[in-house]
């Protein structure tokens, strides 16, 4: 606990120094300024400005609710990361989410790494960090790989060494953004996974391409399903769905009745399966390192009554 505080008075003690127009830090050769780049600075919430760079442009509202209960409860475990743009001013460069969460219940003062970096370093950054992120969705990804290409020239191979992915790993991103518009967002949305839209890709004709995505929302479709679907549509030309049996029994009234007392309790939908002998499974969903921490606190707490 000792350290804990040190390391947060540290944070207010940089903060200050920051704030000393005389010490105004514009290059990492200037005075003062191993103190502050890369440590983690307490930085007033309202002068930051989001990143024009950000590759994440989806963000769901219940999403960022949840992290702010979280925040309010267990405080920001990983800090932002921040770019310096002029005195006290500053543009994010990663942790959008943990910054919109922190807004959102009216804090005023945030953990962050500061940086110094031109626009184009401050784009890379922020790609490359973000591409890392478990929350992202496909398309994300696959957009962000295109802006690495597009507007900082780097090629698959460079792409691999520096966010540490094979190149055909990649590549297979990048071929996402061949689907029709409409099949992008439903992968963003979570109707069909990654699996499907990698198997729809094999479908050059749009058209075709929306017939098999409205299948496998009809039919709900598995991804090996989906395989099989396509491989038939390019040996006949032909799309065949065979209707999927229903082999599981209706859920029982006492699942049904107790699946929202749950779900509410955990903040998530959860997702009970039960089979014809009676047994069962539950699935706690969760968003994010924080959102995880939730709902073990939420855990530790019953134990502890």
């Amino acid at each position: 606990m000792a350290k804990a505080t040190k390391k947060q008075a540290l944070g207010r003690g940089l903060s200050a120094l920051l704030k000393d127009p005389e010490n105004d830090i514009k290059s990492v050769q200037d005075k003062n300024a191993d103190k502050v780049i890369g440590n983690i600075v307490e930085l007033d919430i309202d002068v930051i400005e989001v990143n024009p760079f950000q590759p994440r442009t989806n963000f769901s509202e219940e999403s960022l609710r949840e992290l702010a209960s979280s925040i309010k409860e267990l405080g920001i475990i990983q800090p932002i990361t921040v770019r310096k743009l002029e005195f006290d001013k500053y543009q994010l460069v990663s942790g959008e989410r943990r910054f919109r969460a922190s807004k959102l219940i009216g804090l005023d003062t945030i953990p962050a790494y500061i940086r110094i970096a031109n626009d184009q370093e401050s784009l890379e950054m922020a790609l490359v960090e973000n591409i890392q992120r478990q929350d992202l969705d496909p398309i994300e990804i696959a957009l962000s790989y295109q802006r690495l290409i597009d507007e900082i020239n780097l090629t698959q191979e460079q792409m691999s060494e520096r966010v540490g992915k094979k190149r055909s790993t990649i590549a297979n991103y990048l071929r996402l953004l061949k689907l029709d518009p409409i099949i992008q967002t439903g992968m963003r949305d979570g109707f069909i996974s990654m699996g499907h839209g990698r198997a729809i890709i094999n479908i050059e004709d749009t058209a075709i391409q929306l017939d098999i995505y409205q299948n496998i929302l009809s039919n709900k479709l598995s991804v090996r399903e989906t395989e099989n679907l396509v491989r038939n549509f390019n040996d006949t030309k032909e799309v065949k769905v065979t209707p999927k049996k229903e082999s599981e029994e209706e859920t029982p009234k006492y699942i049904k009745k107790g699946i929202n007392t749950f779900s509410e309790y955990f903040g998530h939908k959860i997702d009970v399966k039960v089979s014809r002998n009676g047994k069962g499974k539950i699935t706690i969903p969760f968003h994010s390192e924080e959102d995880f921490n939730r709902i073990k606190k939420l855990v530790e707490g019953e134990s502890a009554k």
